[in-house]
């Protein structure tokens, strides 16, 4: 049997003309978000949000994904279409005739392509025949159900009919309710830049970018005696091309570092930077601030993410209020005249020995080999976690 959550929930379907009960029983669905081990919502009657938490043990998760599939064929038959957007598994393969893998790292934003693709595809399925239901399979955060849900709000604006206003009014509910207070910056930022590029707001830049500078604007308090030791690793299309030295630097909120790359690296799309603090006689590492952008909506040769713009850091007592990052680039690779004052003083040194294990470690090298098939009895490999995480 499915969880109570789940039978309150499809009671409450948008579509539902209990109105009353539904109002009744939101202040208790509220109260079961916490403990909830599946979460199955019909946001609109043909869109379908299943979400598990990231920390349900494995067992469970394979118990209540066979009980959701035996409703699914239940109800729609051969009409529904999973799209993955969690690791690539293949139990939900196996229990599924039509999967579609669009899966990215939680609490971070998919390729701009990728939120295109996921929404041609919907769109597709859904036009094909008026039985066709889409499921979003989540685990972990619901950032990404919601990056999806949102999108398609937009995509369904541009193409969709007048008559479908009440399911556009579900998703944006969906979202505003359910999704965007766990979500991240870079993924309402990602949202952002899907609803420009459709309804022609955001211009395509094309020119190539170089990055020559990493401006941080007030220093965050990573150790003891305050300050820290950041370290960049930035990704392209979440592959790894850059990683700075270790800076040690000691500060306030009034203070600033910059990290310069020359001759500048060239970015193109998708782009992930993460600053690190690299603790102190210890082997470990913890994210400073994360942030995610497309080159293609950057038109400045400045670009400027304030604290509440940056990802899990937004919500980081150890970073100042007023604290910002600076990204500086120009046109071609060569030094930019005229900046020498970014120059870092006497107090601020630099450890360029980036051979440690701890530093060339790639984050996301082994997303989709997380999760391998689910047997009885057997136990799932996993990568460790203190990496993982980091």
């Amino acid at each position: 049997m499915l969880s109570v959550v789940y039978r309150i929930k499809q009671q409450c379907s948008f579509y539902s003309n209990i109105n009353l009960l539904c109002g009744r029983t939101l202040s208790l669905i509220q109260a079961m978000e916490d403990s909830y081990e599946v979460d199955l919502v019909y946001i609109t009657e043909r869109i379908i949000s299943l979400s598990f938490p990231g920390g349900v043990d494995e067992h469970s998760y394979g118990v209540h994904l066979r009980d959701v599939i035996t409703m699914l064929r239940s109800k729609h038959q051969q009409h529904y279409l999973l799209l993955n957007l969690s690791e690539r598994r293949h139990d939900i393969t196996k229990l599924n005739p039509k999967v579609l893998d669009f899966g990215w790292p939680d609490h971070h934003a998919p390729a701009l392509d990728k939120i295109c693709s996921i929404c041609k595809a919907m769109d597709t399925w859904l036009n094909a025949d008026p039985h066709h239901v889409v499921v979003l399979h989540n685990k972990g955060n619901r950032g990404r159900t919601g990056v999806v849900v949102a999108a398609f709000m937009h995509y369904s604006n541009i193409s969709a009919s007048a008559d479908q206003a009440l399911d556009r009014f579900a998703m944006k509910r969906f979202y505003e309710d359910k999704a965007m207070p766990v979500g991240q910056p870079s993924q309402k930022r990602y949202v952002q830049y899907f609803a420009g590029l459709l309804s022609g707001h955001i211009k395509i830049n094309n020119k190539p970018l170089f990055l020559h500078h990493v401006i941080m604007h007030g220093i965050p308090n990573f150790e003891s005696k305050g300050g820290c030791r950041p370290f960049l690793k930035i990704y392209q299309a979440m592959q790894p091309v850059y990683t700075s030295g270790i800076y040690n630097v000691q500060g306030d909120s009034h203070t600033s570092i910059c990290i310069t790359i020359e001759p500048g690296l060239l970015l193109k799309g998708d782009i992930l930077l993460k600053c690190y603090h690299k603790r102190y006689r210890n082997p470990s590492r913890d994210v400073i601030f994360r942030v995610q952008f497309h080159t293609c909506a950057v038109h400045d040769l400045g670009l400027v993410f304030n604290k509440n713009d940056l990802d899990e850091t937004f919500r980081d007592d150890r970073y100042p209020e007023d604290g910002k990052v600076e990204f500086i680039f120009s046109f071609g690779p060569e030094k930019i005249r005229g900046l020498d004052h970014l120059e870092n003083g006497p107090s601020v040194s630099v450890d360029y020995n980036t051979q440690d294990p701890l530093i060339r470690w790639d984050s996301y090298e082994n997303f989709n080999r997380r999760c391998e098939d689910i047997t009885d009895g057997e136990q799932p490999w996993h990568w460790p976690s203190q990496y993982w995480c980091h």
